[in-house]
């Protein structure tokens, strides 16, 4: 009786095994149904928790990229980067299954299009402004005549949008092009995560970041809709990074010892 009972609790353990495995397998399936793991990341001129740069041979580096191949090393396939100039880009790629994974800031229009998993950082948008437009706070932006510009489709230009009355708000392509308006005297305020903007303040004498924001929101993991196991996948993988210290060591290598990962 002892030895049937001893099998009977073999037995279990392998079904239940079984079980995992298999919905481990149905997961893998839904999120990488090329047999790599497609990721989207967004370049800037400079580094922050979400923008990447790139390095002398072309290849992406950030918090992003470190996470990306923690995934995929997790998975044990290959990683193939899609890089973007804006998150608008990459909102589409993700949205039609051309990529697997990314990360992105969050918002109600975004959630119509793609499935997010927890935040891994929480971000403030605000305006870095030029010495010339006098402009010290946020409301003081919101005026007739301040030139605004901001990336398109973006959870920052749809916020700054909305928070405007008295002024709009224009669409570069890039952060450097954004950058290269304020520089070349064509924008006064560009909008942005507080975050993001201090190197580029650091390079245009007189510029400043202004006191207040318009949006709080968080950065979060995405996959292309209706993919439940995959999402079930990339949630669990993100809330073990973020619990493990894997997201913290991400940003101090990035240089941002200073910056909490989200709870």
């Amino acid at each position: 009786m002892k030895r049937i009972g001893l099998y009977g609790i073999i037995l279990a353990a392998l079904i239940s095994s079984s079980g995992v495995l298999a919905e481990e397998s149905a997961a893998v399936k839904e999120l990488i149904p090329t047999g790599k793991l497609r990721v989207g990341v967004v370049f800037a001129p400079s580094p922050s928790a979400f923008f990447v740069v790139k390095d002398a041979n072309g290849q992406p580096r950030g918090v992003t990229v470190d996470l990306a191949n923690e995934l995929g090393q997790k998975l044990g396939v290959p990683i193939e980067f899609m890089m973007a100039p804006n998150s608008g880009l990459v909102t589409d790629a993700t949205e039609s299954g051309a990529i697997d994974v990314a990360f992105m800031p969050v918002d109600e229009e975004r959630k119509k299009r793609v499935d997010f998993g927890p935040a891994y950082f929480l971000v403030e948008s605000t305006y870095m402004v030029t010495g010339a437009s006098g402009i010290r706070t946020v409301a003081e932006v919101d005026r007739p005549n301040v030139r605004v510009v901001g990336i398109a489709n973006t959870t920052t230009i749809r916020a700054a949008g909305r928070s405007l009355k008295n002024t709009t708000i224009s669409a570069a392509t890039s952060v450097k092009e954004a950058v290269d308006m304020l520089q070349n005297g064509k924008a006064d305020a560009f909008a942005l995560s507080r975050d993001s903007l201090p190197p580029f303040v650091a390079a245009l004498p007189g510029s400043r970041i202004v006191d207040g924001g318009f949006q709080k929101t968080g950065i979060a993991i995405a996959i292309p809709k209706n993919r439940p196991n995959a999402l079930a996948y990339v949630t669990a993988f993100l809330e073990s990074a973020k619990a493990s210290g894997s997201v913290r060591r991400a940003l101090d290598r990035a240089g941002f010892t200073n910056d909490p990962v989200a709870p």
